[in-house]
């Protein structure tokens, strides 16, 4: 049994309303992909184990974090963050993971239940109740992952940000996502000969998109 983790560095985003822009230098490894959107990917090698003509089977799967999101000092009621963790078994363009952050791995999404580890989408926001913090408090959390075994060489991992202000009011001009590590325990088995070439093949065809480093 092996647990394999990749970070995700921290977020800051500036802006207003529904505009928001990626601040470097703090935010290393982000990348801006919509008005008020941002994403962080990395991704496990698993090239090792694969070599060796084995197979991956997940035993667990999950997000470390330090805190919740926050906001600067003159954050408001209303102010609001979206945040996606996923782990693949394919390569996702930007664009897919935009539809993927609104349908999941369901019915007209990019990718299927099996080929996506472990999702979690989260929703943070600051309600009348905590409007004096800066931390966020979290509205609801869905977890849609399949944990299906992979002979993939790797498994792809990325986290999502879509941030949204006040609109018409007074609200936060900053957000702060901090560091995440996103976590697989999994043990390398060999499978028997046809089952095996069965779920490479369905790898290698899986893995033919444009892959982005």
């Amino acid at each position: 049994m092996k647990t394999l983790a990749k970070e995700h560095n921290f977020l800051q985003m500036d802006g207003t309303e529904n505009t928001w822009a990626v601040i470097p230098p703090s935010s290393s490894g982000w990348r801006q992909f919509s008005t008020n959107g941002a994403i962080s990917s990395t991704y496990f090698d698993l090239a090792g184990m694969s070599m060796k003509e084995k197979t991956l089977f997940f035993e667990a799967s999950g997000v470390q974090s330090t805190s919740p999101p926050a906001t600067d000092a003159g954050g408001a009621a209303g102010d609001s963050l979206v945040v996606l963790d996923v782990m693949t078994s394919t390569p996702l363009t930007d664009n897919e993971l935009a539809i993927f952050f609104s349908l999941g791995n369901f019915s007209g999404s990019t990718i299927t239940w099996s080929e996506t580890v472990y999702a979690r989408q989260q929703v943070w926001a600051r309600t009348l109740n905590e409007a004096g913090l800066s931390y966020m408090v979290l509205l609801n959390e869905e977890q849609y992952g399949s944990m299906s075994p992979t002979a993939s060489d790797r498994v792809y991992s990325y986290r999502v940000v879509v941030a949204a202000g006040v609109l018409g009011g007074p609200g936060a001009t900053s957000f702060f996502v901090y560091p995440a590590r996103h976590i697989l325990r999994a043990e390398a088995k060999e499978e028997p000969d046809h089952e095996y070439i069965m779920r490479l093949l369905r790898s290698y065809e899986l893995q033919q998109e444009p892959d982005v480093d």
